[in-house]
């Protein structure tokens, strides 16, 4: 495996490690019954007003936990299939899908709530991260002499 491939795979695998752990504090938030202050900054920027929305699940299922499972799908990808020739198709399908569903997430939350959470900004941002990342390793030539 070459250095660029290693390289991309490791921040794949951080970025998805760090996906969970924000998607995580969402879901915790998102079961609490009274109102948190964390995150909360007015009402533009109020993560309570989006993570308790009927925006916040999808057949019954948190968005939080979806986003869960997703990074958990991409760092297992990343990591266990990290010398598999087909790795980066998959972990730029999987990562476009969760980019896809973040923007429409984020477009509600700009355009129907009026409100923004900074833990789904900051998921936006790894799932982009992510999804450019996988970009960059799929148009890699697998045995590219000058990446190495």
């Amino acid at each position: 495996m070459n250095s660029t491939r290693r390289r991309l795979l490791g921040a794949i695998t951080l970025l998805a490690a760090a996906g969970i752990v924000i998607s995580s504090v969402s879901l915790y938030h998102h079961y609490q019954k009274s109102e948190t202050s964390f995150c909360n900054i007015n009402e533009t920027f109020n993560c309570d007003i989006v993570n308790r929305s009927v925006y916040s699940t999808v057949l019954g299922v948190p968005v939080a936990l979806i986003g869960i499972l997703g990074y958990a799908a991409l760092l297992g990808i990343a990591t266990l299939r990290r010398s598999k020739p087909e790795t980066p198709k998959m972990l730029l399908a999987a990562s476009l899908a969760g980019l896809a569903f973040a923007l429409y997430l984020t477009n509600i939350e700009g355009y129907v709530l009026a409100a923004w959470c900074v833990l789904c900004l900051s998921s936006l941002a790894m799932i982009s991260a992510i999804a450019i990342a996988s970009g960059i390793l799929a148009i890699q030539k697998p045995n590219n002499p000058e990446a190495r």
